[in-house]
């Protein structure tokens, strides 16, 4: 079912289907364009959360917001973020329905019940293929991105981790990092425990409400209900962390940040003048002469 975490069931039965999340499996690590100048991860909370005053999650399709970045995004809102979400799709490519309803009608609906049970403010929901994003130019992506990103001036974005998401959240995270790049916002994943440069995030004594709002907005997709016990059977394994990663920026190990160097015509206008001015060599006869007298 699409939106119902990457990491959740590859085994499942729906796997192979177009629109379910697992089928395709985790997808190759969208590239991040390395570090970007003057621009540096937000500080962390002693229990791992990043610091934002307004936190943007963008998905692939309704669901995600709820089985991949519930708990994540219900932490945030607790720190005191104001929280929004764009969804790029409806939802419509998932093979299960249990509605008589077309998914595409019913699935943004089901977003916003699911979104108030996390506290998210504002949601909008784009109208690009469910299953088909790699299709999309990216250019378009970027500039519905772009346009969430000036309404919501956001200090970090939320996104799940491409090198555990399917396709789809694999081109989504990298419409966001270029995006991003241009508004200068930093991006952060949520992954799975052990991904290279994750650090974990303790729920704490918030873990049980946090775990309890995302079942319940897990539970709010009502159409995907035929895979829910599946869904809620994996949240119930998390415990009390999450997991993050860093995007955007990159961040550089400390033994590899070397100072930059002075370029070669800064050198040359900070050289004194040779007519207009002594030599060091000057200065020291003179000195040795004043010396010696």
């Amino acid at each position: 079912m699409p939106g119902f975490s990457s990491g959740f069931a590859t085994t499942s039965r729906y796997a192979g289907q177009a629109g379910w999340l697992p089928a395709r499996g985790p997808a190759r690590a969208a590239p991040t364009n390395g570090q970007l100048a003057g621009l540096a991860p937000p500080p962390l909370a002693a229990n791992g959360l990043p610091r934002a005053s307004t936190v943007l999650a963008v998905t692939a399709r309704p669901g995600s917001e709820s089985a991949d970045l519930g708990a994540l995004l219900y932490a945030f809102g607790q720190a005191g973020a104001r929280l929004a979400l764009l969804s790029l799709t409806r939802g419509e490519a998932s093979p299960v329905n249990s509605t008589c309803n077309r998914l595409e009608a019913v699935r943004p609906w089901e977003l916003q019940l699911a979104s108030m049970t996390l506290g998210i403010s504002s949601v909008a929901v784009a109208d690009y293929p469910d299953g088909g994003l790699c299709g999309c130019p990216m250019s378009d992506l970027t500039a519905r991105i772009q346009r969430a990103i000036t309404e919501h001036a956001p200090d970090l974005i939320l996104v799940v981790d491409p090198a555990t998401g399917d396709s789809d959240d694999a081109q989504v995270a990298r419409a966001v990092c270029v995006a991003a790049r241009r508004a200068r916002v930093p991006v952060a994943a949520r992954t799975i425990r052990g991904a290279r440069g994750g650090w974990p995030v303790d729920l704490g004594y918030q873990a049980a409400d946090a775990r309890a709002a995302q079942n319940s907005a897990a539970r709010a997709h009502a159409s995907q209900s035929e895979a829910l016990p599946e869904v809620l059977e994996r949240l119930g394994r998390r415990g009390s962390h999450e997991q993050l990663r860093w995007l955007l920026p990159v961040p550089v190990p400390s033994h590899q940040v070397i100072a930059p160097r002075m370029s070669v015509e800064r050198r040359q206008i900070r050289t004194p003048s040779p007519s207009n001015q002594p030599t060091a060599m000057q200065k020291h006869a003179a000195d040795l002469q004043f010396l010696s007298g």
